[in-house]
């Protein structure tokens, strides 16, 4: 595989991340306007007969300009909820407590080294008591900007090794990619949330009574866009959680100038990267390999898109051409 330079990687990989944010926002207002179409189209012709001059797509665009405002006003509410929600909630989800200076001065040298290097201020330190090998980064501004470690992974790396997996985790915070990550979980889970409320409707609502009519047809209707929505939206969530994984690696390999110390590092980790307590999908992506130890590592290139990592070899690869 051909390596394109550092500072080529880290572009690259910044652009497509945020074409891959934006997509969210279109995809979410795209269905939306989709929902409309589809739903007047049974109405169309027999409104055409009834009403001389009837326009279909104003009609569409009509009921369309008159409803987004109010679901970008949920939109909105939900993202306000879950932003200031998020740290606490990764926390109790990873079992991740403080470490304090005393009780491992190795770990807060290799910290303090690398912040002083480029100038960052200094994330609180945490620790998960696991022997297995993992670390994540999370936090959206400095006040509550956190690295997490394993406890495997600080007493199974080396120095050099675990600086390159720390300096790993300060890209993300350099990169803000804990907000990138969070917008792209908020909107995965509003899909969800909404795929689900409209399941129980039908199951327990109206239609499970076996009402039908107009009523039905669009829970329906919205139901399919919630999925697809669901489903394009996870796709986007996975594609921009590798990008980030890549370009935390350059960083990492620029930061430490030791890109062979992360390969190694990486390989241990691949050995044994299961955290016991992570249970949700949404926070073992923010870890530097998958945690879940029911993840199943597929063989074929469609498989792939459904994964919140690259390939643990083909990042292993692109850090020993350097």
């Amino acid at each position: 595989m051909k390596y394109f330079g550092l500072q080529s990687q880290i572009r690259r990989n910044n652009t497509n991340s945020v074409l891959i944010l934006l997509m969210f926002p279109v995809v979410f207002i795209g269905l939306t306007w989709l929902f409309f179409f589809i739903l007047g189209i049974g109405q169309a012709q027999q409104m055409a007969a009834e009403h001389q001059g009837y326009n279909f797509l104003e009609e569409v665009n009509y009921s369309f300009i008159h409803t987004i405002p109010f679901v970008l006003a949920g939109v909105v509410a939900w993202f306000i909820v879950a932003w200031f929600s998020h740290t606490a909630m990764i926390e109790k989800a990873t079992s991740s407590k403080p470490l304090e200076r005393k009780e491992n001065f190795r770990v807060y040298n290799l910290v303090e080294n690398l912040c002083i290097s480029r100038g960052m201020t200094m994330p609180k330190v945490n620790i998960i008591e696991d022997d297995s090998l993992n670390a994540f980064a999370s936090g959206i501004n400095e006040k509550n900007y956190a690295v997490s470690l394993s406890r495997g992974i600080i007493n199974k790396l080396d120095d050099q090794e675990l600086e390159a997996v720390i300096a790993h985790e300060l890209t993300h915070i350099r990169n803000r990619d804990v907000r990138l990550l969070i917008i792209s979980i908020v909107f995965v889970g509003i899909f969800a949330f909404i795929s689900e409320a409209i399941f129980r409707s039908m199951r327990f609502g109206s239609l499970g009574r076996g009402k039908k009519g107009s009523g039905g047809a669009a829970i329906i209707i919205a139901l399919v866009l919630a999925l697809l929505g669901y489903l394009i939206a996870s796709l986007f969530r996975f594609a921009l959680s590798r990008k980030r994984e890549y370009l935390a690696d350059a960083g990492a390999a620029e930061l430490t100038r030791n890109p062979l110390a992360l390969a190694s590092a990486l390989r241990k980790i691949s050995s044994d990267p299961t955290i016991e307590a992570v249970k949700r999908k949404d926070v073992a992506q923010m870890f530097i390999e998958n945690p879940q130890a029911e993840l199943k590592k597929s063989s074929f290139s469609m498989g792939m898109l459904f994964t919140t990592h690259p390939p643990i070899g083909k990042r292993i690869e692109i850090l020993e051409q350097f």
